[in-house]
């Protein structure tokens, strides 16, 4: 029977929140007999804040700061505030830099390895003497994380040759156009957006700085998955359902116009058109300023406790967590067994095991699964780094 309360669910105006979307607009909570309200949220900490005090049932967001909001770091939360039962989406961030910068460094090339834009970008700003003002979304992000890690990977001291600011995705394009920032990294398609105000450029993507890496998650109140668990997995199978359909190239055209309508996006569907997937087929890969999501293929949609542990890593690395955090307490909010129940009902493949190394294939490969392996593309990261939890 249908609940007669509204599962609430927080989000942001961007390409990945696609799967949520679809599933309401298409009728995937419908057939699982869940009413969802899908509330836009103006930044992250909105998010993290109404997710943290249950004004919100559950969200989309991001995994450090997922991780931050289980540490009592962000949001009013603590270890009792959420869980993560599935992730949402993989890559879709670019960095993006004023035209005055990105001119420089691409000259007429539309697209160069991540690295070599960054090392162009550092000998620039020494060139310059003058300290770059960075957008990133939110301080506990994976596009602050994937900056800096870019940044430094190609030889730039994120603490001392640049200047950081938060700045909520959707403001990211007037930022730059205004002259407030010099860049952002930020999620799809507002670098496209960027591109096509004249503003800046795309000089890196999320793809190539860890190529698969997963972007977005869903997460939900603790309570919710602890109370009601029959609830949350229809939830969950209403949004498996959704990434499938948001994974098929065929379907991009009648989703990007979906995620266009004012009350989401509020963009131009061909511009959102161009980081869904496929995009290169369409004509739209090597011209592009927004990186291509991805919901379903290679195991998008698993919560890998695994790779939080890199996100914590990566948080360590630049201060936000202290040297002796323990990395297995804070990683156990991501919950596979909850994405696995929902994904056998649905007789798709489930990982055999919850922790998979990163950056370890240049190829394709095959992970481990059941009741069939999955076909998975390329991690590496840009500096041929490789984790191993």
């Amino acid at each position: 029977m249908t609940s007669t309360v509204p599962f609430r669910i927080g989000l942001l105006r961007l390409t990945d929140a696609a799967p949520l979307i679809a599933a309401r607009e298409l009728g995937y909570f419908a057939d699982e007999e869940i009413e969802v309200t899908l509330s836009i949220e103006p930044s992250w900490a909105n998010v993290a804040d109404k997710l943290a005090y249950g004004l919100l049932d559950g969200a989309m967001l991001l995994p450090p700061l997922a991780l931050a909001l289980g540490l009592g770091l962000s949001g009013g939360g603590g270890p009792e505030a959420i869980v993560v039962p599935s992730a949402l989406s993989l890559n879709g961030n670019s960095v993006t830099l004023a035209e005055h910068w990105a001119g420089v460094i691409l000259g007429d090339e539309q697209a160069i390895p991540a690295i070599e834009a960054g090392r162009r970008f550092g000998a620039l700003i020494g060139a310059r003497g003058k300290k770059p003002v960075l957008a990133v979304v939110h301080t506990f992000s994976s596009h602050n994380l994937l900056l800096r890690y870019w940044l430094a990977a190609s030889g730039i001291d994120p603490m001392r040759e640049v200047v950081f600011t938060v700045v909520p995705p959707a403001e990211t394009a007037d930022a730059l156009a205004a002259g407030r920032i010099d860049g952002f990294c930020a999620g799809a398609p507002w670098g496209e957006v960027a591109a096509r105000a004249g503003s800046g450029r795309t000089v890196a993507t999320s793809r190539a700085i860890w190529s698969h890496g997963v972007e977005k998650l869903f997460a939900v109140r603790r309570r919710i998955a602890e109370d009601d668990p029959a609830r949350l997995k229809r939830v969950l199978r209403a949004l498996l359902r959704a990434a499938v359909y948001c994974d098929e190239p065929g379907n991009a055209a009648g989703l990007a116009r979906l995620l266009a309508e004012p009350w989401y996006l509020g963009l131009p569907a061909d511009v959102i058109l161009t980081s869904l997937p496929g995009a290169a087929a369409r004509g739209l890969g090597g011209a592009s300023n927004a990186d291509v999501s991805v919901f379903h293929a290679n195991a998008a949609t698993f919560p890998w406790p695994s790779q939080a542990t890199w996100f914590l890593r990566e948080m360590q690395r630049w201060g936000y967590l202290a040297a002796d955090c323990d990395p297995a307490a804070v990683a156990a909010i991501f919950r596979p067994d909850l994405y696995a129940d929902a994904a056998r009902s649905l007789g798709l493949p489930v990982p055999l095991a919850a922790s998979k190394s990163e950056g370890a294939h240049a190829s394709e490969w095959l992970l481990p699964a059941e009741p069939e392996p999955i076909a998975m593309a390329p991690d590496c990261f840009m500096d041929g780094a490789v984790f191993t939890p």
